[in-house]
């Protein structure tokens, strides 16, 4: 057995251990429950930009986009742009991977990649400092609903020109508004590729931490996600990525889709 392969069998036979430590995994809930009363998420940058994701999302989701290799991909929920321009910096980065294997010279201005983001408030001091970022050129987005028809239409439209699509879900976190979003959005992901739902931890939570909010216990991402596999057996749940991650708002959220 070559070393990389070799390596690559050790990191799963951890993954495979720390999904069967459940003292661990409780202790990692607990972990990202008392995390969440400092404001935790909301300390970290992508290029410049606030992401509020835990730094183990962040890894996983450039893990995503270097495997995958989108050419598209499409995030409902926008606030300061540090999704945004994580997802713009890698398509970026896979440009000039492709353009340096094809012995090109790399003229970012011709790309095709792009990242597509919808919000029903794009707020005028964060839509200021995402249009001035280098990155934005790479970058759509489109202020409205994201479950309103025409702002589905709107982004399938764009998608019928791209083979290879990345889908986030990240704007209201309610059960119905979830659901609507996945089945408007899931079935663009390209076939290998993921939808993911964030914030499903909504539902291992304690009540407190959303009683302020529209959303809770029953009625989140999570019971959203379950609801929408049980007539979608194109995608499942990459129980493999929250093994590995243990800290993640994400449980249950990892989505590939098989077919």
């Amino acid at each position: 057995m070559d070393k990389i392969r070799e390596f690559e069998n050790e990191v799963q036979q951890n993954i495979a251990a720390q999904s069967a430590d459940k003292p661990l995994q409780a202790q990692s809930l607990r972990w990202n429950i008392a995390s969440a009363s400092h404001g935790y998420t909301y300390n970290f940058q992508v290029l410049g930009r606030p992401i509020i994701q835990f730094p183990q999302d962040i890894v996983a989701m450039q893990e995503l986009i270097w495997v995958i290799k989108p050419d598209l991909i499409i995030e409902t929920g926008i606030a300061h742009g540090g999704s945004l321009m994580l997802s713009a910096s890698m398509l970026a980065l896979l440009d000039m991977t492709e353009a340096i294997d094809a012995g090109r010279r790399i003229d970012p201005r011709v790309s095709r990649r792009k990242v597509v983001g919808i919000d029903i408030d794009i707020r005028s001091h964060n839509r200021a400092a995402i249009e001035s970022h280098p990155m934005f050129s790479r970058i759509q987005m489109i202020q409205g609903s994201s479950i309103e028809p025409a702002v589905i239409d709107q982004v399938r439209s764009i998608a019928s020109g791209y083979q290879r699509i990345l889908v986030y879900l990240d704007s209201k976190h309610t059960h119905d508004h979830v659901l609507a979003e996945l089945e408007a959005y899931a079935p663009l992901a390209s076939p290998g590729s993921y939808c993911v739902v964030f914030d499903t931890i909504i539902e291992d939570a304690p009540d407190h931490l959303s009683s302020d909010r529209p959303w809770g216990k029953g009625n989140n991402p999570k019971t959203a996600v379950w609801e929408y596999l049980k007539t979608h057996p194109e995608f499942e749940i990459d129980k493999n990525i929250q093994d590995k991650l243990l800290i993640t708002v994400a449980p249950d959220g990892y989505l590939k889709r098989l077919q």
